[in-house]
């Protein structure tokens, strides 16, 4: 109706109007209701586009860790250990990987529950689409739906390069270093998940 109101504005209160605008609005309503209708359906298909290539790519980036000669070699090394340096090293592994569950934790299902609050606003920008004032909106919704969809594979690459970069760590003969290597690596994941929003954003020019 607004798209409407601004037609007949321009033609000087339908004076100079055109039969071929009212063709042109009938058009234009057609698809903003349709967009309308199925708005829900044009979100899951997008998120089911960046699934799919989620799921696609999570057979090719993938990181091996030896997880069984990693473990035997730990346990020979802690055998040779005191019960202070045990304390110590048990003080060591759960102050540090505890914060830094939480960080990467946060980010995961902040992503999620972003997801949830953007699709259930879905309408709103969809319902600007076929306007010529308002249409940006609708299209940088799109852009935004797009970002956080692509964000998914954005996270899968940092899991992977975070996965071979601790390879090298277990084959240390230093138990600390090894440790604090882990978290070294662990903060430069979460440092990295925090970017991938941004990175995806602008990527998609997404506000």
């Amino acid at each position: 109706m607004y798209e409407l109101i601004q037609m007949i504005l321009e033609k000087n209160n339908m004076h100079e109007f055109d039969t071929f605008n009212i063709f042109k609005w009938i058009f234009k309503t057609f698809v903003a209701t349709y967009l309308l209708t199925n708005c829900f359906t044009i979100v899951m298909a997008v998120f089911d586009v960046a699934q799919n290539v989620v799921s696609q790519s999570a057979g090719v980036i993938n990181g091996n860790l030896d997880v069984q000669a990693a473990l035997s070699d730990l346990e020979t090394q802690l055998e040779a250990m005191g019960m202070w340096e045990l304390i110590g090293l048990w003080l060591e592994i759960n102050l540090c990987m505890w914060v830094l569950s939480i960080v990467i934790f946060v980010i995961v299902y902040g992503r999620m529950i972003e997801i949830y609050l953007t699709v259930s606003l879905a309408p709103i920008p969809f319902s600007t689409m076929a306007n010529r004032e308002w249409g940006q909106m609708g299209t940088g919704y799109l852009r935004s739906l797009f970002a956080l969809g692509f964000q998914g594979f954005l996270i899968l690459i940092c899991v992977a390069i975070y996965a071979v970069l601790v390879q090298s760590i277990p084959s240390s003969g230093d138990v600390h270093g090894a440790i604090w290597g882990t978290a070294g690596y662990t903060v430069l994941l979460a440092f990295a998940l925090f970017k991938t929003g941004s990175l995806s954003k602008s990527i998609f020019n997404a506000r």
